[in-house]
């Protein structure tokens, strides 16, 4: 593969997970900020919790993203044993697992035969192969782990303040209509962002985006509201 190709695919990966973080932060420190406020009057109480759920959101989020890719990395390695073993004990029946992946793509006859010679023909080329193209798995680094937890519990860190700000600078009620106005801006571009560098209508993603953040928030407002009360 082209480094430029590789390039992007981490490229996306890396935004995948500032998207992850950030909005998970967001959404969910907003819906605590909210569901604070509508109980209580004190802004030291609201900024204390709001602060207590920005941390709590961003070390379990870097902790989730850190045992899911190491989950991944090990599945891997597993079915990389297994691939190696099948390699080793019925390598008919692997070549004509590969045969037929690219009987799929439209070859046929001498240059099917050459295509699974060539491929076949070095075990470490032959295991690789059968990963991708089989299994269509893909081997996650340690670097890569560690790199990606980060960026999720970063960017949950980063989106946690995009509610919780206006709480330092303005009065409670001005302080929530802020936070809610900045966090639905927020979300839409994200949405639009997302969809831009995947696929979908950019608009309706935003949108989409912005109804399920808010939906959650608003949930955290009333179970405040109704334990206030």
């Amino acid at each position: 593969m082209h480094k430029y190709e590789l390039s992007r695919i981490g490229k996306k990966s890396t935004m995948a997970d500032i998207i992850l973080g950030g909005q998970d932060g967001l959404v969910n420190v907003l819906g605590v900020i909210l569901g604070v406020s509508a109980a209580t009057s004190s802004h030291k109480v609201i900024i204390a919790a709001g602060m207590a759920a920005t941390f709590a959101e961003s070390i379990s989020m870097a902790a989730v993203a850190l045992t899911s890719k190491m989950t991944e990395r090990d599945h891997y390695y597993s079915e990389l044993k297994r691939e190696q073993r099948e390699i080793e004990e019925m390598p008919n029946q692997e070549k004509a697992e590969i045969r037929e992946i690219y009987k799929l793509k439209g070859f046929r006859g001498k240059i099917l035969t050459d295509i699974v010679n060539h491929i076949t023909s070095n075990k470490e080329q032959w295991t690789k192969f059968m990963m991708k193209e089989e299994l269509e798995l893909t081997e996650i680094k340690n670097k890569d782990i560690y790199i990606g937890s980060f960026v999720v519990g970063f960017s949950a860190l980063v989106g946690s303040f995009v509610p919780l700000t206006p709480f330092f600078l303005l009065s409670i009620h001005s302080a929530v209509i802020c936070s809610l106005i900045v966090s639905a801006i927020v979300l839409l571009f994200i949405g639009i962002y997302k969809a831009k560098v995947t696929v979908g209508n950019p608009l309706k993603t935003g949108i989409q985006m912005v109804l399920i953040g808010m939906g959650a928030a608003l949930a955290g407002y009333y179970i405040g509201h109704l334990f206030g009360q």
